[in-house]
């Protein structure tokens, strides 16, 4: 399949529970061999909208294709080229590893040899364990060699991270990678920006059951024109209380009319400036040291997909 085909559409997407539209209007496509992330808080829909999208729940209007073919009335030949790991996923916790992967061959016409899809994703050595003997990581691992174990076309991952800790995400990481690599395209949700940053070739972000932006994570966060993120705090005293040492207050005003800073934001004793341009961060300290305003903890930070979303819903995504 040609990198340049689609192999999801999505039209004008909607799907409602009593007064909540859950979805709503959403239309994208999906192109072959791509990594293709929809983030967005908890509660955005992105959950609604990829089960539709998989022929597990019917939406209310729009129509999708996957494939070619209709997700709510091909079912059988669907599930045939495509593989699912659901957010919300178990399994006995008395059954092995192996009789698990035994057991979801034997749901399709086709499937892999599992046993180079093990060692492939470091489960080799664990073939015999049960499910409750696995680590967070391991069973997520395992979600993925179930879903891949027909060789799918297109690979759903749902969430696939939330609850790991930061080693075995990253290790989650190189896995998608990997599975991109072996030539599947890859269909992720979650709300961690960082992750859909890092793995993503293309991004679309959801609010309240809607897409407020598509494209690539670079384009999105050089269309804020913000490239750089400056954080320091004032020795734990109230960002506008008096310095008690000269009688100067620190002023976001001055900050903020420095060349090339586009926005102060105080939270608690701490301060972060957004701008852009090499001479940025000397024109800040400099200001800082000229009115004698104490500070520690000075860091620097490209801005990201987390400043896109604050900048398209003015709230930050976990709020």
């Amino acid at each position: 399949m040609r990198q340049d085909q689609d192999v999801i559409s999505v039209d004008g997407l909607r799907k409602q529970y009593g007064s909540v539209v859950a979805v709503d209007e959403v239309s994208f496509k999906v192109h072959a061999g791509e990594i293709f992330g929809m983030v967005g808080p908890n509660g955005s829909g992105k959950t609604t909208t990829i089960e539709c999208i998989e022929g597990l729940r019917r939406p209310d209007e729009g129509a999708a294709q996957v494939l070619g073919l209709n997700p709510w009335e091909d079912t059988r030949e669907l599930r045939e080229r495509t593989g699912i790991q659901l957010q919300s996923a178990n399994l006995p916790r008395r059954m092995r590893v192996e009789e698990a992967l035994d057991l979801f061959a034997s749901f399709y016409s086709q499937s892999c040899d599992w046993n180079h899809l093990l060692e492939d994703l470091g489960l080799g050595d664990k073939r015999k364990a049960y499910f409750s003997q696995l680590s967070g990581g391991q069973q997520q691992r395992l979600f993925v060699a179930l879903a891949l174990i027909n060789n799918p076309e297109i690979v759903f991952l749902d969430e696939l991270t939330t609850g790991l800790d930061p080693r075995a995400r990253r290790a989650i990481w190189d896995l998608i990678g990997d599975i991109r690599e072996r030539g599947t395209t890859v269909f992720l949700t979650t709300h961690y920006m960082d992750e859909a940053e890092h793995l993503c070739d293309r991004v679309a972000i959801l609010d309240h059951g809607r897409i407020i932006a598509l494209d690539t994570p670079t384009r999105l966060v050089n269309q804020l024109g913000m490239a750089t993120r400056i954080t320091f705090s004032l020795n734990g005293r109230n960002l506008v209380s008096a310095n008690e040492t000269n009688g100067k207050s620190f002023n976001p005003a001055r900050i903020g009319a420095l060349d090339g800073v586009q926005r102060v934001e105080l939270h608690g004793d701490k301060v972060t400036v957004y701008g852009q341009g090499e001479s940025l961060i000397g024109a800040v300290v400099s200001s800082l040291e000229s009115e004698c305003v104490p500070f520690r903890d000075l860091r620097t930070e490209e801005a990201d997909l987390e400043d896109v979303f604050l900048a398209l819903t003015g709230r930050e995504i976990d709020d």
